[in-house]
């Protein structure tokens, strides 16, 4: 049923890669999607806040397993989409887990849901070798939540080192 699904969403053209959007240089305001009860909020959040503070997050409390966790997650995304003002990106995330735990994110209207986002998301669903339709459908694939932080936001080493190619300065005049 997976690749089946898989096959027919791809046909659709949900997984092109011209249609996934860019992500903003430096978000300003991001919302967060995941269970308040996930290690995979604590572990995304210790990482973007490693690498660059001052960020308004808008956090969506949702289910990400079980029978409700779908439509949770739906609804989050709606959420997110309709009532936040001035947002930048969406990161919805979930940690590891048996494939029946990662299930809601292999759900069909969970996939479509991610594709048709105003904003521009980044999914980040397990463990590396985890691989979920929704991440697929996303803007960004993630390989882990803490990943998501990596990819939304550069170390800062690397942005002063952008900084520094940018204006042509010798690293050692710092």
């Amino acid at each position: 049923a997976f690749e089946l699904l898989k096959k027919k969403l791809e046909q659709e053209g949900l997984f092109a890669l011209d249609r996934k959007r860019q992500l903003p240089r430096f978000p300003q305001h991001i919302a967060l999607i995941t269970s308040r009860d996930a290690a995979a909020y604590a572990d995304f959040l210790k990482v973007l806040r490693a690498r660059y503070g001052g960020m308004q997050i808008s956090f969506i409390h949702t289910q990400v397993q079980g029978t409700d966790a779908p439509q949770q997650i739906i609804g989050a995304l709606q959420t997110a989409n309709t009532d936040l003002k001035d947002l930048d990106v969406i990161i919805l995330v979930r940690g590891g887990g048996s494939l029946e735990d990662l299930m809601a994110f292999n759900d069909e209207h969970v996939v479509r849901a991610v594709a048709i986002s105003r904003t521009p998301t980044i999914v980040a669903i397990g463990h590396e070798r985890d691989v979920c339709l929704a991440e697929l459908a996303a803007d960004v694939r993630a390989s882990t939540p803490s990943n998501a932080a990596e990819l939304l936001i550069k170390s800062r080493e690397e942005i002063l080192l952008d900084i520094l190619l940018c204006c042509h300065f010798p690293y050692d005049a710092l």
